[in-house]
C-alpha cells in the first residue's frame, strides 16, 4: 500500500465503492454508467483509484476539512467527465456525493442521517437497516458492503470521541457530532453481523412549543413542570426504552435559571442545555488492559465537590442511583435524572434495586425513608400503540406512611381506544388532587391558578 493510499484510508477513503448507493443507483437501474460498459460501482472503484493517484498527500494533512472537501470534489468532477461523459447530471451528482460521504462522512449513513423524519437507524448486519419514522419502523434498501466495511463505519464513530470496539471490547456507547446517541455491539456477541442503534436529537433541540404541538403533554402539566424545577423540586422522569426521555429531560432543563451552576453526567453526551454556566461530564470505558475505567459513580461523587447547584445525571442505572439520592438530600435540591420503569410506582421499586446494587445492606424502610425524601415529583413517559410518546402521568411523592412511600397521581393521559391508523388516542385529565408543595411554589414566589388541578378533562388527543 502506497504511502499516498495510506494518507487517503486514514481519513476514512478506505472502500470509498460502497453500497451506499444501493437504493439509488437500482432506481436508476439502466443508466448511462451501465449503458456505456461500467457498473455504478465499478465506475466509483475507478474514480477512487484515480483518486489516491492523483492526491497530493503532503498538501492532504495540511489542508482544512472543508478547503479539502472541496478541493477533492473538484478532482472527482474531473475524473467523472473524463471516465464517462455520458452520466447524466443526476448520477454524475449522485456518484460525487458517495465518494464524499465515505470519504469524509459516514458512508452510506449519510443519506439516512441527512432525512430530519427519521427517529431511528436501527442497522442488523451490514444488508438489514431499518428506520424509525413517525413511530414505525420500516426497512430501507440501504446496504453496507460487508461486513468489514459495516465495522469500519462503526470504528471511525467511535474513534472521534475517543472509544474504541473491538473483540476485547466488542460493546460501545459513542456519539455522532450532531448529538444522537450511538451504540454498536460487534462479533463474537453479536452472531449476525455487526449492529449498531442511532437515537437521532440533531443540532436543534426540540422546544416545549414542539412538544405541545406534537401533544406530548398539555399546557396545564407544562405550567405545573415549569413551576416545580423553577421552585427547584426533585425530579424523576421515568420511561420505557425510546419513549422520550432523554428529549422531555432537555426540554424541560429549559426552564432552569440562566445564572444557576449546572453538572451533567453522561454514559454518552447528548444533553444540549441552553445554559450558560453548565459543566458536562462524561464517563470513560476501560483501556486494553481493562483499567482506566470511570464510571458514573465517580463522577457523581467528584461533581459533589464542584459547588453544583443542579446536578443532571442522563441516566441512573445502576449504583449511582444512591449518590444521586443524597445529592438530593444535602442541598442540591432541582436535581433531575431519567431511569427506566413502566410506572411511578415501578420507579420507587427500581430505585430500591439500584440502591441495593451500591451494595449498601440498608433496611427496606430506610431505602424508602431516602427514596421519598429525595424526591418530589416522578414524571412518566410512555411510547404508545402506534408511536405517539406522551407524559402519561405527573405523581408527587408524599413521603411514608410505616414502611410504603405514598404517592398521589396529579395529571394523567386516559387512553381512550386505537384510530383506524393504529394510533392509540386519549384524553389528558386532572385528578382533581392538589398537590402538597404547593406551599413549596408560593414561598419561591410561584402562583398557579387556583382552578389548575380541579378535576376536569384538559385536552383530547
Amino acid at each position: 500500500m502506497s504511502r499516498l493510499q495510506r494518507g487517503l484510508n486514514s481519513m476514512g477513503g478506505n472502500g470509498v465503492a460502497s453500497a451506499h448507493g444501493a437504493s439509488r443507483s437500482g432506481a436508476l437501474g439502466g443508466n448511462n454508467a451501465e449503458r456505456n460498459g461500467k457498473s455504478f460501482d465499478e465506475l466509483k472503484r475507478i474514480i477512487h483509484g484515480k483518486l489516491v493517484d492523483k492526491l497530493d498527500l503532503s498538501r492532504v494533512s495540511d489542508l482544512a476539512g472543508d478547503t479539502l472537501r472541496r478541493e477533492i470534489r473538484l478532482v472527482v468532477e474531473r475524473l467523472c467527465d473524463t471516465e464517462n461523459p455520458l452520466l447524466n447530471r443526476m448520477e454524475r451528482e449522485r456518484l460525487i456525493d458517495e465518494v464524499l460521504d465515505e470519504t469524509f462522512g459516514f458512508g452510506p449513513l449519510e443519506v439516512l442521517l441527512k432525512d430530519p423524519t427519521i427517529s431511528d437507524i436501527l442497522i442488523n448486519g451490514p444488508h438489514k437497516i431499518y428506520v424509525e419514522r413517525r413511530g414505525k419502523l420500516e426497512k430501507t434498501d440501504v446496504k453496507f458492503r460487508d461486513n468489514e466495511h459495516l465495522l469500519q463505519i462503526i470504528d471511525r464513530i467511535v474513534s472521534k470521541v475517543g472509544r474504541r470496539v473491538d473483540e476485547t471490547s466488542p460493546m460501545v456507547d459513542a456519539r455522532l457530532p450532531d448529538g444522537s446517541r450511538v451504540n454498536a455491539i460487534i462479533p463474537p456477541l453479536a452472531l449476525d453481523g455487526p449492529s449498531m442503534s442511532i437515537r437521532r436529537f440533531g443540532a436543534n433541540p426540540l422546544k416545549l412549543e414542539d412538544l405541545l404541538n406534537y401533544k406530548a403533554f398539555c399546557p396545564e402539566m407544562a405550567m405545573l413542570l415549569e413551576a416545580c424545577i423553577k421552585a427547584r423540586l426533585n425530579l424523576i422522569i421515568s420511561g420505557g426504552t425510546g419513549c422520550g426521555k432523554t428529549t422531555l429531560l432537555n426540554t424541560l432543563s429549559s426552564f432552569i435559571p440562566h445564572d444557576e451552576r449546572i453538572v451533567t453526567i453522561e454514559d454518552a453526551a447528548e444533553l444540549q442545555l441552553q445554559q450558560d454556566h453548565v459543566v458536562r461530564l462524561e464517563t470513560r470505558p476501560a483501556n486494553i488492559e481493562g483499567k482506566g475505567a470511570i464510571l458514573t459513580r465517580d463522577l457523581v461523587r467528584n461533581a459533589l465537590r464542584m459547588r453544583p447547584e443542579r446536578i443532571i445525571i442522563g441516566e441512573c442505572r445502576g449504583a449511582e442511583s444512591l449518590d444521586m439520592l443524597q445529592a438530593m438530600n444535602t442541598g442540591h435540591s432541582g436535581s433531575m435524572t431519567t431511569l427506566h420503569a413502566n410506572t411511578p410506582r415501578d420507579a420507587q421499586a427500581r430505585l430500591e434495586t439500584m440502591i441495593m446494587m451500591a451494595g449498601m445492606e440498608l433496611p427496606i424502610k430506610a431505602m424508602r425513608q431516602q427514596i421519598s425524601s429525595a424526591v418530589d415529583l416522578v414524571v412518566q413517559a410512555n411510547r404508545l400503540q402506534g408511536g405517539p410518546r406522551k407524559i402519561t402521568s405527573i405523581t408527587e411523592v408524599l413521603g411514608m406512611e410505616g414502611d410504603v412511600i405514598i404517592m398521589q397521581e396529579i395529571f394523567r393521559f386516559k387512553q381512550l381506544g386505537i384510530d383506524q391508523n393504529g394510533r392509540c388516542y386519549g384524553q389528558f385529565e386532572a385528578t382533581g388532587v392538589r398537590p402538597t408543595f404547593i406551599t413549596r411554589l408560593e414561598a419561591a414566589g410561584i402562583k398557579l391558578p387556583t382552578n389548575l388541578f380541579q378535576e376536569r378533562v384538559l385536552m383530547r388527543d
